[in-house]
């Protein structure tokens, strides 16, 4: 029997603003704010008010359709030109993604052989909530293929924030939960506090306790303890960016969670759609890591931890080599083996 609970949603359109659920105010707020500008886009993609992958892609589609229906052009070549100049601006808000430029880049091929200005603002929209709706069916299929991999009863651990509010829907990493609760089943999830801006804590633990989902927190450095004294069946995480042989970008930590699966011979999966692999590169060196600023580290809450003037280094993601990786769940199956000769199948 299909049950029904609660899932938050991060990214709603509203035909002349974008409602967008601030993350930065979780655990204890659930805030929507409005965003009816480019400016307001690129600030909230930035600031981390919206993160996850996907959740950013879908975000910045509607904030460059929105901003083109402002647009005054006239002739349909200078409404491409300064769509063009918009698109490289929310591309530039954060590096690392790939389905932020994948998305950007979608809005504006849709838009290529329009025969009026009307026309392509028409159909910017459209693309926006084509992009939105095709996420939440895409996730639907990595949560059907991931639960395959577990058992009634299992405990998994994640790190970070894989979820419904960092998608259109259900997730990446967490969409199996979503649908084993939806199948009545049980799998206990542990989710790591994700330092240093906590998206496991504030935002993971949230959004599995309002579906009801068994979610139990702990600190980054509690991982081997937990996995060797709670019976740790697999782990699990999401993606920002995989390349041509499966090496993976995703929140900082996530490169020592794939060793410690290798330690305790427990499998290491990643969830992702098939927007986030960029098959430009040919391994992980090649990825663009975002640093973000050090108050992140020397700040808790707003309040000082660390003595003034530290050297900090605070790079917002690694990159888990291939050969740490057990499979990635795409919404086209499972991908395990030569990921290089794989992943070339899938986009051949």
């Amino acid at each position: 029997m299909t049950k029904t609970f609660t899932i938050p949603q991060s990214v709603l359109w509203k035909d002349t603003y974008i409602s967008l659920l601030d993350q930065q105010k979780l655990p204890l707020e659930t805030t929507y704010i409005e965003l009816r500008t480019l400016e307001d886009v690129w600030d909230a993609i930035v600031t981390l008010k919206v993160r996850g992958a996907p959740a950013i892609g879908i975000t910045a589609a509607y904030g460059l359709a929105l901003a083109a229906s402002q647009y005054e052009h006239e002739d349909v070549s200078s409404f491409l030109v300064h769509l063009q100049k918009d698109k490289e601006y929310l591309a530039n808000s954060r590096p690392t993604a790939v389905n932020l430029a994948w998305a950007l880049n979608r809005m504006v091929n849709s838009v290529q052989n329009v025969s009026s200005v009307n026309a392509a603002k028409t159909t910017l929209i459209h693309e926006s909530i084509q992009i939105h709706a095709e996420d939440e069916e895409v996730c639907r299929q990595i949560g059907e293929n991931g639960l395959s991999l577990f058992k009634d009863g299992d405990s998994i651990l994640t790190i970070c924030n894989a979820g419904s509010i960092a998608t259109a829907r259900y997730g990446t990493a967490l969409a199996p939960f979503y649908l084993a609760k939806e199948q009545g089943k049980e799998l206990k999830v542990y989710a790591s506090e994700t330092r240093p801006v906590f998206q496991g804590a504030r935002l993971t633990t949230w959004e599995l306790m309002q579906a009801g989902i068994d979610v139990t927190l702990i600190t980054d450095s509690m991982a081997a303890h937990t996995i060797k004294t709670k019976g740790i069946s697999a782990i699990i995480v999401g993606a920002d960016r995989i390349t041509a042989n499966g090496d993976t970008a995703n929140k900082i930590g996530t490169y020592n969670l794939a060793i410690l699966a290798k330690a305790f011979n427990i499998p290491f999966y990643v969830a992702a759609p098939l927007s986030t692999f960029d098959p430009t590169l040919d391994s992980g060196h090649e990825i663009p890591i975002e640093e973000r600023d050090s108050k992140e580290i020397t700040h808790v809450a707003g309040i000082q931890i660390a003595p003034t003037g530290v050297s900090t280094f605070n790079p917002a993601f690694d990159v888990t080599p291939n050969e740490l990786i057990t499979a990635i769940i795409t919404e086209k199956g499972i991908i395990a083996g030569n990921f290089t000769k794989e992943i070339q199948k899938i986009f051949n």
